[in-house]
């Protein structure tokens, strides 16, 4: 983990960069648009999105704007809950490439878990067997979810999307991700700021000389977990970047680590597969 050019390799061969951009509720057109152009500049590669958020049509106007080939760019886009099912879901894929401005996906992930799910999955084998989508994957699946899924899928899923943050590690899942070679990606993982409240990252933060979002930032990856910090603050998307140059210790590492008290600032996922109407994330 040298810089923030360094990748991933996921369950199918795909490099996957481990810092990505996350776009979750930013609401202001112009400022989205001015920080996704910042992030490229600073090096930012890998974008996440959903068409929950409402903002591929900003997303894929500064890519096509950017001078950047889109070769170079990792884009994830995910199916919300009203559009799953096998035809809604494919209908749905072509409506989000169609705003995003672009062929092809390079992750397509269901959003949350639901009673469709299989059908929803075979829909995305099937843009991946004809290559509109580099890997598929699933967001804020359980291991319970996973298993019913995984059940008779052709494709084994390559990414699943998670709340995942010092408090709340879920460490059966990463367990089970890790012997099915899943990736493991953590959505809001500095807790919508609530990591900035935490005392032993304020310690931590002195000693490495590191603000606290750089601290978390680093475990993440050092946990092995992808992750996707959303601003739209220019200084802070500079600093999300800078986590590349320092190591934090295998004894901090852990000290971190049990901070996990399974608290949630998300929806809990077998809630949303039960009431898929009532998603507040």
């Amino acid at each position: 983990m040298r810089d923030i050019k360094d990748y991933v390799i996921l369950n199918n061969g795909v490099k996957m960069p481990l810092l990505g951009f996350g776009t979750y509720n930013a609401n202001d057109s112009e400022e989205l648009m001015r920080a996704i152009k910042k992030s490229m500049k600073i090096g930012y590669r890998h974008i996440d999105t959903a068409s929950f958020y409402e903002n591929e049509n900003i997303i894929g106007s500064v890519i096509n704007e950017s001078g950047i080939s889109r070769e170079e760019i990792f884009l994830v886009n995910k199916v919300w809950n009203s559009d799953q099912g096998y035809e809604k879901t494919l209908q749905a894929f072509q409506k989000s490439i169609k705003n995003l401005k672009t062929d092809y996906l390079d992750a397509y992930l269901i959003h949350w878990p639901q009673t469709l799910n299989k059908e929803t999955w075979k829909a995305l084998e099937k843009l991946s067997k004809e290559g509109y989508v580099r890997a598929i994957g699933v967001s804020n699946f359980t291991v319970n979810h996973l298993k019913r899924l995984i059940e008779d899928a052709e494709i084994l899923p390559s990414i699943n999307q998670i709340e995942f943050h010092p408090r709340l590690v879920q460490n059966e899942l990463m367990e089970f991700c890790k012997e099915h070679k899943i990736q493991i990606e953590s959505w809001s993982p500095l807790m919508r700021g609530r990591v900035f409240q935490i005392p032993l990252l304020q310690e931590l933060s002195k000693k490495y000389g590191k603000t606290i979002s750089q601290i978390v930032l680093r475990w993440d990856l050092q946990m092995g977990v992808v992750t996707i910090p959303k601003s739209t603050t220019i200084s802070r998307i500079k600093e999300n970047a800078d986590i590349f140059k320092f190591e934090i210790t295998e004894d901090d590492m852990d000290k971190i680590r049990k901070l996990n008290d399974g608290f949630r600032i998300g929806m809990n996922p077998d809630i949303v597969y039960e009431n898929p109407k009532i998603i507040k994330i």
